[in-house]
């Protein structure tokens, strides 16, 4: 891919592409959903890859403790995998969570390597009790969760 890739933070205006690109993932069931109402919401917390100005990938930061901020929704459309934008996507988020003084950045995720490749290393589940008690509670995977939890420790 010879174009360049850029990233910014998410707008208003972005919401639907963001719909659209978080429900493919949400419905091979490897995401979580979120509706429009929920995007407009939060959609200070999102950052997106742009390529010649079209949007190509997404990611947010939830904040789930005093020092902790989980990766959320982070996707790339088809055909733009493999170019280094998702890598793009998680050093802005990860830039983010530096200028909020955070020093522990959080993903669960099917992609482990992915994130290694980006400085995470795999760690247990268990060690986030603010993850836990806000969102796993309520997932219906709770009792059979497949996911791989991450973790970054800042500098």
């Amino acid at each position: 891919m010879q174009a360049v890739c850029t990233c910014r933070p998410a707008t208003e205006d972005d919401v639907e592409v963001l719909f659209h690109l978080i429900s493919g993932y949400a419905e091979k069931g490897i995401m979580l959903p979120r509706s429009r109402e929920a995007l407009k919401r939060l959609i200070g917390t999102f950052v997106v890859a742009e390529v010649e100005g079209v949007i190509v990938g997404c990611g947010s930061l939830c904040q789930l403790g005093k020092d902790l901020v989980e990766i959320r929704s982070l996707g790339i459309t088809d055909g733009y995998k493999g170019f280094g934008i998702g890598s793009k996507l998680v050093d802005k988020l990860i830039e983010q969570a530096r200028e909020q003084n955070l020093t522990k950045v959080m993903a669960l995720t099917y992609e482990d390597r992915f994130f290694v490749k980006n400085g995470f290393n795999v760690v247990d589940k268990e060690i986030f009790p603010e993850k836990v008690w806000t969102d796993c509670v309520n997932c219906p995977k709770q009792k059979n969760c497949d996911e791989i939890a991450v973790l970054k420790v800042l500098n």
